[in-house]
């Protein structure tokens, strides 16, 4: 057999397979999406693991949002996007103008100034920064919304980043936006802790070399690994991400650090900086680094160390008002 018969043959087995696959989660979402809720409660186990093998593309806008809650959230809401957008006016307008072009630069949806991408872009944080004026926008909820305004609607992406901040199903999002970044610092001290149990010799290494995980994660928290990470493995980490929550994103994080492991190791402060926030082609194939996070079990020792980071903090809080008080005294 030649090598172009082969490879029909196996274009044609692919095209089968996906075909198949489709059928199997048009019949597990029923006619937009009516037997979702149903088929979660009664095969959760087979939703979890057809959702961690990718979430066909023709499909991901539509159960993204089953998922989130936010098709709920915007049956009970009809009209409040348009009002937000149309009349009322945002003190965050000029912030996120000046971000819209820095957002997905290289992607083709965003790069003509002023063209739909970055206007349905603006509409969606311009709304946002509205509806919740104690969040407003900040730097970073660009890269949500536009990764949302690919697969959905300007409405859809709105009511899905409302769903998302505001907690409709998982631990709210918008402690990553408010003034300080609180639920940053607890994600990043969190992280810190898991991977020096998990990879002690990388733990002393980074302290050597003065390295801490502001340095490197933050973004890969406020933006869910969709700021830099290639397209491919970001969206497959959102998959799992909006049915699983956020810990997913210590998981990929631990195996990104794990899969680069022996060469972290011996590289000094600057080099050490520079491949922590661009790691190798190899490293970013979901197909094999997506298996090694699910390794990482970490649930348990998440809550764990949220009691602890809120116990410590809770100290420091107590001990600044003290000294605040004696300096009025």
């Amino acid at each position: 057999m030649g090598h172009l018969e082969t490879s029909r043959l196996w274009s044609i087995r692919a095209i089968n397979r996906e075909q198949k696959r489709l059928k199997k989660w048009r019949k597990m979402i029923g006619v937009g999406g009516s037997d979702w809720k149903h088929y979660v409660r009664r095969k959760g186990h087979v939703v979890k693991r057809r959702i961690r093998k990718g979430i066909p593309d023709c499909l991901r806008g539509l159960v993204w949002q089953l998922i989130s809650g936010s098709r709920d959230l915007l049956l009970m809401n009809p009209g409040v996007y348009e009002q937000l957008v149309i009349y009322e006016t945002s003190a965050s307008e000029l912030d996120i103008i000046r971000d819209i072009s820095r957002t997905f630069p290289s992607h083709v949806f965003y790069q003509q100034r002023h063209g739909p991408g970055q206007r349905s872009l603006y509409n969606v944080l311009k709304a946002y920064s509205v509806y919740d004026r104690e969040v407003g926008y900040v730097q970073g909820m660009g890269y949500l919304a536009g990764l949302l305004l690919l697969y959905m609607s300007e409405e859809d992406a709105f009511w899905l980043v409302v769903a998302l901040l505001k907690g409709a199903v998982h631990a709210p999002m918008e402690g990553l936006y408010l003034e300080g970044l609180p639920l940053v610092q607890q994600y990043l001290f969190q992280f810190d802790r898991l991977m020096r149990e998990y990879m002690p010799k990388l733990g002393e290494h980074f302290t050597e070399e003065m390295i801490n995980p502001s340095m490197y994660g933050s973004q890969w928290f406020i933006t869910v690994f969709s700021y830099s990470f290639p397209f491919h493995l970001a969206l497959r980490i959102w998959d799992v991400f909006l049915y699983e929550g956020v810990k997913i994103v210590f998981k990929v994080g631990l195996a990104l650090l794990k899969y680069c492991h022996d060469d972290l190791v011996k590289l000094p402060f600057e080099k050490l900086i520079h491949a922590l926030r661009n790691f190798p082609e190899d490293a970013m194939n979901p197909d094999t680094l997506l298996p090694m996070a699910y390794s990482f079990k970490v649930s348990k020792r998440l809550e764990e160390l949220k009691q602890e980071y809120e116990k410590i903090h809770g100290k420091v809080a107590e001990s600044k008002s003290k000294q605040k008080q004696l300096q009025l005294a």
